[in-house]
């Protein structure tokens, strides 16, 4: 077998940077895994799980892998299934949150430990996580709610989750095994699961590994090792075909494997495990290609956000190109651009959704994304030098700004230029608590902080581009 590169693929920034405007591939040839397990941070936040989940059960599920000697042309597949098996995760979130009326993060981190084929157990849940705020009356209004949909509901938000995951294995071009891996990874062996109902082996083998690793993992991490394995063998014919679970439980007695689960270099512990004879390799096009997939994962969080991580990326790179910055900071700035509010991952839709005003601790909250983007990204050695521009844009010339105050020259250009992109699209895009505002009343909102919190050059850069390109003409 040979080593596989990922072929680049033509790059898009838009508008008008041509793909002869673009510089060679600088980003350093790092392995694909590194990327995508340092990514993978971000998915855990979202699903409410603790630091590590994703990287915890990928290791459990090529452990499994091993001691059913699954074939050596399924191991990449499975391996990025299980890295990537949560990438969907976020666009369910604003659905967890209205039904339950509570924070979807808090509502998501248990979900895993309950056997839904059990009345007593479903109904402890919800009434656990159901309305924890609100009057009896009210919360028993609303597990009324949930009863009546029942089913269907637990059905739509897996499915929302695991097609949307499924996409975006396909955009990183992975093998189509990991996105079909990621879609059924939910389906219960007994044809009880989600989103299709498919029964025994007409499941995928990579997805039943893929739901027995995750279930173990949260089971470990939550309960300890000997609960992790008591719920296996309850589960063993239900949720988890029968042989994995037997070829499974000898791995309980091998301690220094679970020892090893809980130190804290799991993202050097995960290089190892990729198979050694398809290694990927994440070039310039294909980093490009993960900011984007991940744009789409941080934009599906909120519907009040559809499409806001593209638009102020073609935004700023537009107003880049009127200030004619050159093909290699444009790069930069649209990565940046794409990536800038994966720190909101980790934000309740309680608060992300919210109609009325936020209260002075979920302001503060909200205000953490900016940090939390940092810290994601300067995880991963081809996004570190976009790391710290992508978590200012949210800082302002007069010190105003967040989270690190900074002002003046502290501010690269870039920075003021993504900040402008921000402010823009924000503004002229819905949000719960008003309404968009037009081209020329955005405008004229920014123009009153130009000079003393806003870049002049960039915000005439945003003004230019508008009008070269009637961009947001109503």
């Amino acid at each position: 077998m040979t080593v596989h590169y990922i072929a680049a693929k033509p790059n898009v920034v838009q508008p008008g940077v041509s793909q002869k405007d673009l510089p060679p591939a600088d980003t350093p040839r790092v392995r694909l895994s590194q990327v995508i397990s340092a990514l993978s941070y971000a998915l855990d936040m979202t699903e409410g799980q603790p630091t590590g989940h994703a990287i915890r059960s990928c290791i459990i599920g090529m452990r499994l892998a091993s001691e059913i000697r699954l074939p050596a042309a399924k191991l990449s597949a499975l391996f990025y299934a299980l890295l990537l098996k949560d990438s969907g995760c976020s666009s369910n979130a604003g659905r967890v949150c209205s039904l339950f009326g509570a924070d979807d993060l808090t509502v998501k981190r248990n979900f895993k430990t309950v056997d839904w084929s059990r009345f007593s157990q479903s109904l402890g849940y919800v009434a656990r996580n159901v309305s924890p705020n609100a009057s009896p009356v009210q919360r028993a209004l609303r597990m009324m709610s949930l009863a009546f949909e029942g089913q269907k509901a637990a059905k739509d938000i897996v499915q929302i989750r695991c097609e949307r995951g499924e996409q975006i294995a396909r955009m990183l071009d992975l093998p189509e095994e990991t996105a079909r891996a990621i879609r059924s990874l939910d389906e219960h062996w007994d044809g009880h699961g989600h989103p299709d109902g498919l029964k025994g082996k007409d499941i995928p083998l990579l997805s039943r590994i893929l739901g027995l690793a995750q279930t173990v993992e949260v089971f470990f991490t939550t309960y300890g090792l000997g609960a992790a394995f008591d719920m296996l063998q309850e589960r063993r014919g239900t949720w988890f075909d029968p042989t994995l679970v037997d070829a499974f439980l000898p791995v309980r007695a091998d301690r220094a494997f679970w020892d090893r689960l809980k130190y804290d270099d799991l993202q050097e512990q995960i290089v190892g495990l990729e198979p050694e004879d398809r290694v990927l390799i994440a070039d310039d096009a294909r980093v490009d290609r993960i900011a984007e997939a991940f744009a789409k994962v941080v934009d599906a969080k909120s519907s009040w956000t559809y499409r806001h991580s593209e638009n102020v990326a073609e935004i700023a790179v537009g107003i880049g190109e009127i200030l004619s910055l050159p093909a290699n900071e444009l790069r930069k700035l649209r990565r940046a651009a794409l990536l800038h509010d994966i720190g909101k991952l980790g934000i309740s839709n309680l608060i992300l959704d919210k109609a009325g005003p936020l209260t002075d601790e979920e302001r503060d909250e909200m205000k953490g994304h900016a940090r939390k983007t940092r810290e994601i990204l300067a995880r991963i050695s081809c996004f570190s030098e976009i790391a710290t521009l992508a978590a200012s844009h949210h800082e302002r010339l007069d010190g105003t700004g967040y989270y690190q105050g900074l002002e003046g020259d502290s501010i690269s250009t870039l920075a003021r230029i993504l900040t402008v992109a921000d402010i823009y699209d924000a503004l002229t895009s819905d949000r719960p608590y008003r309404r968009a505002s037009t081209r020329e009343e955005a405008l004229e909102i920014m123009r009153r902080d130009v000079g003393a919190a806003l870049c002049r050059r960039a915000f005439t850069g945003l003004d230019l581009f508008l009008r070269k390109h009637r961009y947001g003409v109503d």
